[in-house]
C-alpha cells in the first residue's frame, strides 16, 4: 500500500524500530525512511535481510543503519544504544515491535523474558537517548491486550500473557516518561495475515486464521498494520494511550 506518511514529514527525525529486518517491522521502518526519517534497522539474527533493507533505503535517497542486538541481553541492548548515539546523537522515536515466544527450542520462561523483562529494560535504557518531545510506540495484539477478560487460543496464551505483562510494566513507566516529555502509545492489533505468529498459530491450530477472519469480517495484512503503526507515531495520542487496529467487538477489557 502507499505510504501513510507525507513525503518529508519526518525529515531529520531519528527512529529505531526493533525487530525491523522483516515483516511488520521492515514495512514500518520503510514508511519512516520514505518520509525522511533517519532509521535504525534492528535485528537479532537476520543480518542479511537488515542489510538488504538498509541498502534499498539508501538507494532511494534515505538514511539507514543496521544494528544487531538480542533484546534479552542487557549488554547487547546497551551496545545498540551506544552505536545509535554515536551515529545519530539520539532518538526521536522508538517503536517497540520485536516480540516472540512461540519459537521452538526456547526456555520455558523465554516469552516473559522477551515480552516483559526485555521491553522494560529497552525502554529504561532508551529514556536518556530519547529527545524531549519524543514518542514511544509499543506494538501488541488484541489477544494479548484483552487477555485478562477474553480467553485466547491455548497455543497463544503464554505469549499473550507475557505481552500483557510487558504492556502493564511499560504503562507503569508513563509518569517517568511524562517527566522526560516523552509520549507513549500502545498499538493493539487483531491477528495480522502474513506474520510469523499467524503462521505458527495456524500450524498449531489449523483453521485459526480463517475462523478469526470470519468473526472479525476482515484482517489487516502486514503492510496495512505497519501503516497504522507509522500513523501512531505522528497522530495525537489516543485516550488511555491506546490505538486499536481491527475489530474489537469480540473482546472485553477487564
Amino acid at each position: 500500500m502507499s505510504n501513510p506518511l507525507a513525503a518529508g514529514s519526518l525529515d531529520g527525525k531519528r527512529v529505531l524500530v526493533t525487530g525491523s529486518s522483516r515483516g511488520i517491522g521492515a514495512d514500518t521502518v520503510a514508511y519512516f525512511a520514505a518520509a525522511g526519517a533517519r532509521v535504525v534497522i534492528n535485528f537479532r539474527n537476520k543480518e542479511a535481510r537488515a542489510v538488504k533493507l538498509a541498502e534499498s533505503i539508501r538507494a532511494a535517497g534515505g538514511t539507514a543503519i543496521t544494528v544487531g542486538a538480542d533484546l534479552t541481553d542487557a549488554d547487547s541492548v546497551s551496545a545498540m544504544f551506544d552505536t545509535i548515539t554515536a551515529e545519530f546523537g539520539g532518538l526521536d522515536l522508538l517503536v517497540m515491535n520485536a516480540s516472540g515466544g512461540m519459537e521452538s527450542g526456547m526456555a520455558a520462561d523465554y516469552a516473559m523474558m522477551l515480552n516483559r523483562d526485555a521491553q522494560v529494560n529497552l525502554l529504561t535504557r532508551a529514556v536518556p537517548v530519547l529527545s524531549a518531545g519524543a514518542r514511544v510506540v509499543f506494538v501488541t495484539s488484541h489477544q494479548a491486550h484483552f487477555i485478562a477478560s477474553t480467553p485466547t487460543m491455548p497455543e497463544y496464551e503464554p505469549v499473550a500473557r507475557s505481552k500483557r505483562a510487558g504492556e502493564d510494566a511499560l504503562r507503569a513507566l508513563v509518569p517517568q516518561l511524562d517527566a522526560a516529555q516523552i509520549e507513549f502509545v500502545v498499538v493493539s492489533g487483531d491477528m495480522i495475515e502474513g506474520t510469523i505468529t499467524a503462521t505458527l498459530l495456524e500450524r498449531a491450530n489449523p483453521g485459526a486464521i480463517s475462523a478469526r477472519k470470519d468473526s472479525a469480517g476482515r484482517l489487516y495484512n502486514v503492510s496495512e498494520f505497519a501503516a497504522e503503526i507509522a500513523l501512531a507515531a505522528v497522530e495525537p495520542v489516543p485516550e488511555n494511550h491506546t490505538r486499536y487496529v481491527g475489530d474489537t467487538s469480540d473482546f472485553t477489557l477487564g
